[in-house]
């Protein structure tokens, strides 16, 4: 049964009533949040202030430089990283106006069209690769002792779907 709040004379479903969560699970999940939320952040913000990109930017870069040719369908790009096809458009648009990324329509598809690594983007997302990845290291990994780091391992791919 779910409760039903009354906002500004609207209806909102409001949290199930039937199964809440217990004090473990919900510090493990709120912990979970607060943990992806601050370093996401702290990366992000390291990568601006060093290199102009963003977290999201710096990884359609790295995205594209691990495809062959330095290429990806826009459609395939946006699912890999988890960006709206809108929200990849505007920052593929941001990308090539600083020379990082490039558009080549796709042949034989008129609607198709793949965004391309530059030299001069692969230049940037290798410098950034640096700062990022000693945030990375800095910020989680170095908090963790080896066997924490292979414990963690093992749960994530125990949660991801096979």
């Amino acid at each position: 049964m779910i409760d039903v709040a009354m906002i500004a004379g609207s209806t909102i479903p409001a949290v199930p009533s039937t199964r809440g969560l217990n004090s473990s699970e919900e510090a493990a999940w709120r912990g979970f949040l607060k943990v992806h939320s601050a370093l996401l952040r702290e990366l992000d913000a390291e990568l601006a202030d060093r290199h102009r990109l963003s977290l999201s930017s710096y990884e359609v870069l790295v995205r594209l430089s691990e495809a062959p040719q330095r290429k990806l369908r826009m459609s395939d790009l946006a699912h890999s990283v988890a960006i709206s096809p809108s929200g990849l458009t505007r920052m593929v648009d941001r990308l090539a106006s600083q020379g990082l990324v490039e558009r080549d329509r796709c042949p034989g598809d008129a609607r198709g069209t793949f965004a391309v690594l530059t030299d001069s983007g692969l230049e940037r997302m290798r410098e950034a690769s640096a700062t990022h990845l000693d945030g990375v290291r800095r910020l989680f990994l170095e908090q963790l002792s080896d066997e924490d780091k292979r414990r963690l391992s093992a749960f994530w791919e125990r949660l991801l779907p096979v």
